[in-house]
């Protein structure tokens, strides 16, 4: 979610044994009751990433913001992640007709995130409903107002969201049925266009979505009645309309905004077999402006609230948006290091906001060099692990990176992803486990792949070759 918001309050090739006793850790990490996120071989997989967007261009200039660029620095940093946010106004921009030509641009940004191994979900993205309202999103044809009054608010456009005719035509697309199979049909394309594709790792049905308040009804309360009513049948017609096209690929679902407050999500069941739960990780005071305040519990609060869902219904947490608009404020440093933490407790992995090169939200500066703090997102991680782990840990004081796990008997090897350091990265093995990799040379970013005995214990650990 871009710019400031307002939500009241209260709310290789030579393989190398190396041979040793078990790993000691035998005692499972405790994983909370939330599952990993897997592939098709059974491996666990770490997503780590960012959005990429181009929010400005549309129809002809659709998606010409984002470059092969965006991609291969994203894989020279560490990360192997992307959260593509397309649009439903571009995409089918008068009804019943779909544009060929965004389809072909859709395709030709997810050819440049494979070549650069990086996975994407499909984000269908909508800002205050879409253009109707001036943003993007859902097609003016399916925007129904009932004639209610709408006034801008260009310096504070979350608060958009509250005004009456936004809030009504969230209602008609939730209840109207045509709009209900319009929407239903515009994943059905996207889904039968890109199922092969293979850096397509998933769709997420709709960025944010929210809805309209009743007289005297306070926020908390809309949202969970907003998640229970409408938003849990609307993801339920999705899943089944993308399964229609798609029976491999996961679904990921959003509760509404109001979960950065901590405030638990009223979402139901959703009936299929691979959902990830993607809720976004932003606080109002810091959408604002203000800087981190330790003592305020927030990241404690929302984690909190965030994992009772997925704990619940055992799918997994991919964190769709996060990172603060003032990412150098004094305490910013120490956001990062904890917000980091908590959501390696939980997640399967993350996608900041945003891969672009400026100032702003945007990961990079003009150079391509990380803006102050944000550099904290590129450390050492398990993207892939061919067994069951049992311990997963980074330490940024010493950036030292270990993982212990038992190998399963499937296909596939484990994969470390290492960034860039200013220091060689040294790679050690304990257990009856193989790689080609023992040194990642500095300013350098590498994959370390690892073999095992099936069943076997394994401890892996990366220190940097010069102590820190």
């Amino acid at each position: 979610m871009p710019v400031r918001r307002t939500i009241p309050v209260l709310i290789g090739c030579c393989l190398l044994l190396v041979a040793g006793a078990p790993a000691s850790a035998a005692t499972p990490a405790d994983p909370g009751g939330i599952p990993r996120l897997t592939d098709d071989h059974g491996r666990t997989l770490t997503l780590r990433g960012w959005n990429v967007e181009d929010k400005t261009n549309r129809g002809d200039q659709a998606l010409s913001a984002v470059t092969e660029k965006h991609f291969r620095d994203m894989r020279a940093k560490g990360f192997n992640f992307a959260r593509l946010l397309v649009f439903w106004d571009d995409l089918e921009p008068r009804r019943g007709q779909y544009s060929a030509a965004y389809l072909h641009k859709i395709e030709r940004v997810l050819d440049w995130a494979g070549k650069y191994d990086i996975q994407v979900v499909l984000d269908a993205h909508q800002d205050v409903f879409g253009p109707a309202f001036g943003h993007r999103g859902v097609p003016e044809w399916a925007t129904r107002t009932d004639g209610l009054p709408f006034t801008s608010h260009p310096d504070d456009w979350f608060s958009e969201y509250f005004e009456p005719a936004v809030q009504r035509a969230f209602t008609h697309l939730y209840e109207d049925e045509d709009l209900r199979q319009a929407q239903a049909r515009m994943w059905r394309v996207l889904a039968h266009r890109f199922e092969d594709h293979p850096a397509v790792l998933g769709y997420d049905l709709i960025n944010e979505p929210m809805g309209e308040l009743r007289a005297g009804e306070e926020l908390p309360a809309a949202a969970r009645r907003i998640e229970r009513d409408q938003l849990t049948p609307m993801y339920n017609r999705l899943a089944d309309a993308v399964r229609s096209a798609d029976d491999g690929n996961w679904v990921f679902v959003e509760p509404t905004p109001i979960v950065g407050e901590g405030v638990p999500t009223g979402l139901g069941r959703i009936k299929d077999p691979k959902v990830v739960y993607a809720p976004h990780f932003y606080n109002t005071a810091m959408e604002a402006g203000a800087d981190y305040d330790p003592s305020a519990g927030w990241i404690e609060s929302y984690e909190a609230a965030v994992t009772a869902y997925p704990k619940e219904q055992r799918i997994p947490v991919v964190v769709g948006e996060w990172g603060p608009l003032n990412n150098s404020l004094p305490n910013m440093g120490r956001f990062y290091r904890e917000a980091l933490a908590s959501l390696n407790r939980y997640s399967s992995g993350w996608a900041g906001y945003v891969w672009c090169y400026g100032g702003g939200y945007c990961a990079v500066d003009e150079r391509g060099l990380f803006r102050t703090n944000k550099e904290q997102t590129a450390a050492p991680y398990a993207a892939a692990v061919a067994g069951r782990v049992t311990a997963d840990s980074y330490d940024p004081a010493t950036g030292t990176y270990r993982l212990v796990y038992r190998a399963h008997g499937r296909r596939g090897a484990t994969e470390i992803s290492l960034p860039p350091s200013a220091s060689d990265w040294r790679i050690t093995l304990d257990g009856p486990a193989w790689t080609g990799t023992r040194t990642v040379p500095a300013g350098l970013p590498g994959t370390v792949r690892v073999l095992a005995l099936p069943g076997a214990w394994v401890t892996v650990t990366v220190t940097p070759r010069t102590p820190r």
